[in-house]
């Protein structure tokens, strides 16, 4: 699908990655080749500047230094926006869109003026599995039929993989740092305080794309185990979840690593995860609710 007009937006795409190299090249060499509408740049936030790998080299990529960590490594990219950018995307560094992903999502925002932000439809997410090839999500992407569905799913909660936000709702309003590290929910916590603003949040079923799930470059699961307790709760306390929302992620998380913790899978530190859950319950006990914890915590060998 080719959507493409003179009044298109101004589009830049923001990828924070941090210890995988290869990945980033890849995905980016990818976007910048086959998207039907190019960005204007293409912001790598990386820790370093091996982090980037061969990305920094390719034609309207920018890379950008600084602290660890989604949140912190998003705003970086915030920060370096041209002041003519109309939309920003998030990707992860190991999402493969479809050649018209940004094509669909400008379309959406010049006919659709109420609409704040979007997140795509994502074919294949990897996150729970051992992870696709890069090869494997491009053949999926590149075989799948894009024009069947064009419709759009609201009100949908930006998913951080693949999303994208008018710069003119986003405004002032940056990633929460106190998210640390892996940021878990930082992608909902932002889409939710720039929704307080007005607009409509959706899902464009026709923005096609997979996310990997690359395991190489993620912390252990200590640290997210305890963020899956703690910001959910300090989300809820700000005002960003509501307390059915933060029970059923709680639930969910607490029950899927408790099951597979017996026998868990080789890719996922269900034990660790498990284990940071508890001592999150600890300091809920304790009345702390500071997301930052999850940073202090000593990694601890899978068992």
């Amino acid at each position: 699908m080719t959507l493409r007009s003179q009044a298109d937006p101004v589009v830049a795409v923001v990828i924070a990655t941090f210890g995988r190299p290869q990945v980033v090249t890849a995905m980016v060499e990818y976007l910048i080749r086959t998207q039907t509408l190019k960005p204007a740049v293409v912001i790598v936030s990386c820790v370093t500047e091996e982090d980037a790998g061969e990305a920094g080299t390719f034609a309207t990529v920018k890379v950008v230094t600084g602290e660890a960590g989604s949140s912190i490594q998003r705003n970086a990219g915030l920060a370096v926006l041209p002041a003519t950018v109309d939309l920003v995307v998030f990707f992860d560094d190991d999402f493969v869109p479809a050649p018209d992903w940004l094509a669909v999502a400008a379309h959406t925002f010049r006919e659709q003026p109420s609409v704040i932000s979007l997140t795509g439809n994502v074919l294949v997410d990897d996150i729970k599995g051992p992870g696709l090839s890069f090869e494997e999500a491009v053949r999926i992407v590149e075989s799948t039929d894009r024009s069947a569905d064009a419709s759009l799913v609201e009100p949908f909660s930006p998913y951080g993989c693949n999303m994208a936000f008018r710069l003119s709702a986003v405004g002032d309003i940056r990633f929460d740092e106190r998210l640390v590290l892996y940021g878990w929910l930082e992608d909902r916590d932002f889409g939710a305080r720039v929704a307080k603003r007005g607009g409509r949040a959706v899902k464009c079923m026709s923005a096609h794309g997979v996310h990997m799930g690359v395991k190489r470059g993620r912390g252990p699961g200590d640290r997210l185990g305890y963020s899956q307790i703690i910001n959910p709760l300090y989300m809820l306390r700000k005002g960003t979840m509501s307390a059915g929302e933060v029970l059923g992620q709680i639930f969910r998380n607490v029950a899927s690593n408790a099951i597979m913790a017996v026998r868990p899978e080789p890719f996922v530190d269900r034990r660790g995860r498990l284990r940071g859950n508890m001592r999150g319950f600890a300091d809920v006990l304790r009345g702390r609710f500071e997301p930052e914890r999850a940073a202090e915590i000593l990694p601890t060998s899978k068992s």
